[in-house]
């Protein structure tokens, strides 16, 4: 469990912003939230449409709960992390997806939860996030990325299944799937700082509140 202790750890994190080609030929920017992000954070998931935010709050909500909201701007607690991803719309730097994951050491896997804005699908943004995820993932010592999703999310499980995962029964809801994937030794193909600096996660460890 990793609680970073102050805000000179937290700025290290800059570190890991990447910037991804498209197939579309356009530039995504991948970073971790930082506390001044709430309030575009809600304003992306209000934006959602009542089904994708169900699928990606798993139940009915208008927005991101306050307490989830708490969790996702404090990265790095308790092993907790949340990127954004951006790209320029007339000049202005806008939030067009999100993810959300969690690091268990003891079983060296991570847990995830990934949402694209309804009218940005169908740009590879989805399938390049999830793979900056896993780079992410497997910076932190993950050897295996899994996640759930209803079964009729027909987005979720294409993007899944495009990127090569495996689907199990999900333990607790028969309304949904588990996703499962083990990671590849070495992601250098795919653009994530993470993997690069995974040295320097090891030193905001070590620097961290906590370690357990």
């Amino acid at each position: 469990m990793v609680a970073f202790a102050n805000q000179s750890s937290l700025s290290a994190l800059g570190k890991f912003t990447d910037v991804v080609r498209l197939s579309t030929n356009e530039t995504l920017i991948v970073r971790f939230v930082t506390l001044d992000d709430a309030d575009v954070l809600q304003a992306y998931f209000r934006s959602l449409s009542t089904q994708s935010r169900y699928n990606r709050l798993m139940g009915a909500a208008s927005e991101l709960p306050p307490s989830e909201l708490d969790k996702t701007l404090h990265v790095g607690e308790n092993s907790r992390f949340a990127v954004i991803g951006e790209m320029k719309v007339d000049g202005v730097e806008t939030v067009v997806g999100e993810a959300r994951y969690s690091y268990d050491a003891d079983s060296r896997s991570t847990e995830f939860g990934l949402s694209i804005g309804d009218s940005w699908r169908g740009r590879g943004i989805g399938s390049a996030m999830l793979a900056n995820l896993e780079c992410r993932s497997a910076a932190l010592g993950a050897v295996r990325v899994v996640g759930e999703t209803f079964r009729n999310n027909e987005q979720m499980i294409g993007l899944a299944r495009k990127a090569g995962y495996e689907f199990l029964p999900a333990p607790y809801d028969w309304r949904q799937v588990r996703l499962e994937k083990v990671l590849r030794r070495g992601l250098a193909d795919i653009p994530c700082e993470s993997w690069k600096h995974a040295t320097i996660i090891g030193q905001l460890s070590r620097a961290a509140l906590s370690i357990a």
